[in-house]
């Protein structure tokens, strides 16, 4: 069990926002494969929400499998966060984590993301008006600081933690780097070290279970958040919760499983979107599964281009045919096309980055 405030959970491993990514089709299928609690949408503007904006609304779209959920919002107007705080808890969210990580400039330019990491008496004062408004649990999603001149991460969690935030999640890089550059371990420890009693999560680089205990031994963090490694790989959070208990890597998941995860994936998409603007919305979404599946360009080339879920049976089932050409008497890969096993950290692979990267948005989805 973990606690976040008020909030018990059965995880210590947490769903981060990926914008244009963690939708609830994608929050649904992670929770189905297992080994996560607690999923945090998109983040949101917190005015767009108040103003019930139906693209605001569409990010925090749930239903009664996708829970607990946390919504995370940004803005910069104490009321307006606040009153977004109080909609969220009447409509049954089970916290709401307040961003203060994103590097995006039209975020930080109204006060938002990043930028409120340098007014620390300014963001105290807006927290403590959303932790005294709500009862359900207020987080704070953070980065090391504006950059590396000015690593401000542990004296804002003091602060934060001085006006009732329950837990701070923390990504191990700065403002200034972006997505860039490799996580600083050290930097989330400093965090750690620097609050009383509330736990602190971190996040960054997490893209196996090898990593996700390397985060753990090496800052002393509660928790482990994971956002574009759940997206490589939606076992992740069931893997590290066997591999942190036995010190055993579980198999990675056979052809057969991948393509039913995938198929459900999209069968969600469509349940959420509707069928043609969800398989639009899945075109980005196979190839990140194909990439598991050894010789797939047959298979990417056409999927790019879906259309509807008849279509993509199709694609499949001529996919299946033609990669039998590579498979072995028992119905596995030949060597010559066998896969490694997945890295510790794709960013900081650059033989592999370009084609296990996903591409950083430019700004909250609901402003793209």
């Amino acid at each position: 069990m973990f606690r976040l405030g008020s909030l018990e959970l059965k995880s210590n491993l947490f769903l981060s926002p990926l914008a244009g990514y963690t939708n609830l089709p994608f929050r649904l299928v992670i929770r189905e494969v297992g080994g996560v609690d607690l999923c945090t949408t998109d983040l949101v503007n917190a005015r767009s929400l108040i103003e019930r904006n139906p693209k605001a609304l569409k990010l925090i779209e749930s239903n009664e499998r996708d829970r607990p959920l946390a919504v995370q919002l940004f803005g910069a107007v104490p009321e307006e966060m606040r009153d977004a705080a109080q909609y969220l808890e009447s409509i049954g969210v089970a916290s709401v984590d307040i961003n203060m990580g994103c590097p995006v400039r039209k975020v930080c330019r109204v006060g938002g993301g990043s930028a409120m990491m340098t007014e620390h008496e300014k963001t105290a004062a807006l927290v403590k008006g959303m932790v005294d408004a709500v009862k359900i649990p207020v987080t704070a999603k953070m980065r090391l600081g504006w950059d590396d001149e000015n690593l401000t991460a542990p004296d804002l969690a003091r602060v934060l933690e001085d006006v009732g935030v329950a837990a701070i999640f923390v990504h191990g890089r700065t403002r200034e780097q972006g997505f860039s550059g490799g996580v600083n371990l050290a930097g989330i420890r400093a965090v750690v070290q620097a609050v009383k009693h509330i736990p602190v999560i971190g996040n960054g680089d997490v893209t196996t279970p090898q990593a996700a205990k390397k985060m753990f031994d090496e800052t002393g963090c509660a928790g482990v958040s994971i956002g574009r490694g759940a997206f490589y790989n939606p076992w992740i959070f069931t893997h590290t919760r066997e591999f942190l208990a036995t010190g055993e890597l579980p198999p990675e998941p056979a052809f057969d499983e991948r393509v039913r995860v995938m198929r459900r994936h999209l069968d969600l998409m469509a349940e959420v979107f509707g069928e043609t603007h969800g398989c639009t919305m899945f075109r980005k979404v196979a190839p990140w599964y194909a990439k598991r599946f050894g010789p797939a360009s047959v298979f990417n080339k056409r999927v790019v281009q879906l259309k509807s879920r008849a279509e993509f049976d199709e694609i499949l089932t001529d996919y299946r045919q033609w990669r039998a050409q590579f498979l072995d008497e028992k119905g596995e890969l030949t060597p010559r096309y066998q896969l490694p096993p997945m890295i510790a950290s794709f960013e900081r692979e650059p033989e592999v980055t370009q084609r296990t990267s996903i591409p950083v948005p430019k700004g909250p989805m609901e402003i793209w």
